[in-house]
């Protein structure tokens, strides 16, 4: 069985776990909290030497980092990752946005607002910045989403995964979701998918 090393309210480490729900694969859950040093200790390092979650872990013992890298692997083969080349990369491409773009923002400026290991950084010239740079991912996000339904191509795939961890809780950072409908639209489509779980969904819970 594999097993994911994942913090709960991480939106990083809930992209696994939608995606192993969605494909009904079983897995184990060892929660990692990245504030009380426990992705700091030896034998995490050992799995992930840059002490961050998720890690999956493979039956076989090897483990994978990088949320991103992680849904690659296990939409290999899949519906989830589009079959027509360019498709793929534009979810590939998708998937780049979302780590250098989006989750640098929004979930920077969500976890700096509801942390309070991280209340230390509420300045405002910060909350400022994150604010805008947020708006501005969303902006292109928008884009796509008021004439499409997914975000690449004409399938729900890890693209739509990856930037639904942290689109579907911006409002916990302090962003406007009203001012993008068709955004709202597509989370709804998300949410309403077939095997979806919420953020705070654990193997072997309803």
């Amino acid at each position: 069985m594999f097993t994911l090393y994942s913090q709960q309210g991480s939106g990083n480490a809930y992209k696994p776990r939608l995606l192993m729900a969605l494909l009904g694969i079983p897995f184990r859950l060892v929660e990692i909290n990245t504030y009380d040093g426990s992705t700091r200790k030896p034998d995490f390092l050992e799995k992930n030497p840059i002490g961050k979650v998720p890690v999956l872990e493979f039956p076989d013992g090897r483990w994978l980092a990088e949320s991103n890298a992680i849904l690659l692997h296990l939409a290999e083969g899949t519906a989830y990752l589009p079959s027509d080349a360019f498709n793929r990369a534009k979810a590939y491409e998708w998937l780049c946005f979302e780590q250098y773009s989006h989750e640098p923002a929004i979930a920077v400026r969500r976890s700096i607002l509801t942390a309070p290991e991280r209340a230390h950084l509420r300045t405002p010239e910060r909350l400022a910045e994150l604010l805008d740079a947020g708006n501005s991912a969303l902006a292109i996000m928008e884009k796509r989403l008021a004439d499409a339904q997914w975000l690449a191509g004409d399938a729900y795939s890890i693209a739509d995964i990856a930037l639904y961890a942290y689109t579907h809780v911006a409002d916990e950072g302090g962003f406007d979701l009203s001012a993008h409908p068709g955004i709202g639209a597509w989370l709804a489509r998300v949410a309403s998918q077939p095997g979806h779980v919420s953020i705070d969904w654990q193997p072997g819970s309803s």
